[in-house]
């Protein structure tokens, strides 16, 4: 039968979380390159149930497989805080964090925030799982593409030196005994340690707040490489695009969305035989720790 003209040349990109800020400037450059891009959204009245993102999951793959047959680039761009904020305006907030500089500023959110254990939970299901089974789904379209490319929006938040326990920080850095089941134990071992307060003894990252988020970007991260290792003729890259001027950062950020979203399309049209199983801090190469 054949497809005429070249929308099977054309690439095929998903981004997860692409109905606003960083996801949706990724969109509009994929776009601005000449690929074909789908954007998801989670709609929020359905929350994080680990059950309507794999259904959403699997129905975006048979979507995507039944309309182009193949994936070239996936961007994991969804994700959540972990927390609730008492900030109502965020215009008030930013003249009230103006002079601050941007550690400052986080302190400040934090501050304004609470943790609670349901947002924590929320947080992984999203962050960890939700990626995971979004990349799942679609691996196989990745695969049939000549060329495929996941690319996971990450956070310096993940970094392993923010976790305090040298036990943990070496087990989520050590990629070639690490499974991606023992990965899924983890996130239930943080959850049950935050609901009994056993986060500190543990050595969990608690100090500075964002904790699941911390977590939840730290087993991410810890997934990419396993996947990276598993799946050689694939390109699987974490980035960290900055402290950006999104919702998440009630707009306090020191980037634009145009500047935080050059990492992800580094990566994103980055050509076959790329970096893999990496990190990127903004656009640097950078390790996980």
């Amino acid at each position: 039968m054949g497809n005429t003209g070249n929308q099977s040349d054309k690439e095929v990109a998903v981004v997860t979380g692409g109905n606003r800020g960083l996801g949706l400037e990724v969109c509009k450059q994929l776009a601005s390159n000449g690929i074909t891009v789908v954007l998801t959204a989670r709609d929020q009245k359905r929350g994080a149930e680990a059950v309507s993102i794999l259904g959403d999951a699997v129905r975006l793959a048979d979507f995507i497989k039944e309309k182009f047959g193949k994936l070239d680039i996936l961007v994991n761009n969804a994700a959540i805080s972990g927390m609730i904020s008492e900030i109502g305006n965020s215009e008030t907030f930013q003249q009230e964090v103006g002079g601050m500089d941007l550690t400052e500023k986080a302190d400040r959110i934090r501050k304004h925030s609470t943790e609670p254990y349901k947002q924590a939970e929320e947080c992984l299901r999203t962050n960890y799982h939700g990626t995971k089974a979004v990349t799942k789904a679609l691996l196989p379209l990745l695969q049939s593409s000549s060329h495929g490319r996941i690319v996971n929006i990450s956070s310096r938040y993940g970094l392993l030196r923010f976790f305090s326990g040298q036990e943990l920080k070496q087990e989520l850095n050590n990629i070639d005994n690490l499974s991606e089941h023992r990965l899924d134990e983890l996130s239930e071992l943080f959850l049950k340690d935050f609901k009994d307060g056993q986060l500190e003894g543990r050595g969990w990252p608690t100090e500075g707040g964002y904790i699941a988020y911390k977590v939840s970007k730290a087993i991410m991260n810890a997934y990419s490489r396993i996947l990276a290792k598993e799946h050689p003729s694939l390109c699987i890259n974490c980035v960290h695009p900055g402290f950006v001027q999104t919702d998440m950062s009630f707009q306090v950020g020191d980037l634009t969305v145009e500047e935080g979203a050059r990492g992800a399309l580094m990566m994103a049209l980055a050509p076959k035989g790329g970096m893999t199983g990496g990190f990127l801090n903004r656009t640097e190469a950078a390790p996980f720790v």
